[in-house]
């Protein structure tokens, strides 16, 4: 933040935002950062953006593109992008599929257990998820609606495939790049996922993190996130 002005938005549904019925598919939400942005009266972003958030700034940026400055993602797919149907396939992501009428009621009153799960099997080592972030997190996704606002940004993946691909056959992403994986998990494949969706990509793997790359290597992933940015295009 000595150089920077940092926007850290909840998207809809999550952390604090509203949560809403509808509206989680990744364009609508794109829509709801330009909103953002336009009433802080911003005119240019570099984005450094992490799972979920990686697929709304896609859309964003598709639909924004000069907007966008430079483009960080870390460790998570794009729907309809890439290599899509054979991440799909990963018995790791089940919770992209988890549906139906029952699925808010099985979560109910059981949020911690259902989070433990992703931090984890989703790290290269579950205790630097702390247990303080831990509670953080099971505290606001008891919140009412939130698990429902949860469940609804997969539910709408179908439709986020339909929209991406639209965007992707009105060209690529021109702005550079930076696609991070941690070593056990994503690794490389975040940066094979973008060069289908973006002409200027460089790759990134964090050693010794899992998906949860601020948790687990907070200094090794703000080094490449702070160079990117500072390099001269």
């Amino acid at each position: 933040m000595r150089d920077h002005t940092v926007i850290v938005p909840d998207l809809r549904g999550m952390g604090l935002s509203a949560k809403p019925a509808g509206g989680y598919d990744k364009k609508t939400q794109g829509f709801d950062m330009s909103g953002l942005l336009d009433a802080l009266e911003i005119k240019k972003v570099d984005l450094v953006t992490h799972d979920i958030g990686n697929m709304v700034r896609y859309a964003f940026a598709a639909e924004d593109c000069d907007r966008v400055r430079r483009f960080v993602l870390m460790d998570a797919p794009i729907p309809g992008i890439g290599p899509w149907e054979d991440i799909l396939k990963n018995p790791l992501l089940w919770h992209f599929r988890f549906g139906g009428p029952d699925m808010e009621r099985l979560v109910q009153g059981r949020e911690r257990i259902y989070l433990d799960r992703f931090w984890n099997e989703f790290s290269a080592t579950p205790a630097k998820f702390s247990e303080a972030s831990r509670r953080h997190y099971a505290r606001l996704y008891a919140a009412p609606g939130a698990m429902h606002a949860g469940f609804a940004q997969f539910a709408a993946f179908d439709q986020d495939v339909r929209d991406d691909q639209a965007f992707l056959a009105q060209g690529k992403l021109t702005m550079p790049v930076l696609a991070i994986g941690g070593a056990a998990s994503f690794g490389p494949t975040m940066a094979k996922v973008m060069r289908f969706a973006a002409t200027d990509v460089r790759e990134a793997v964090v050693a010794d993190s899992g998906h949860w790359l601020m948790e687990e290597q907070p200094a090794a992933t703000v080094k490449l996130v702070r160079d990117f940015l500072s390099a001269e295009r």
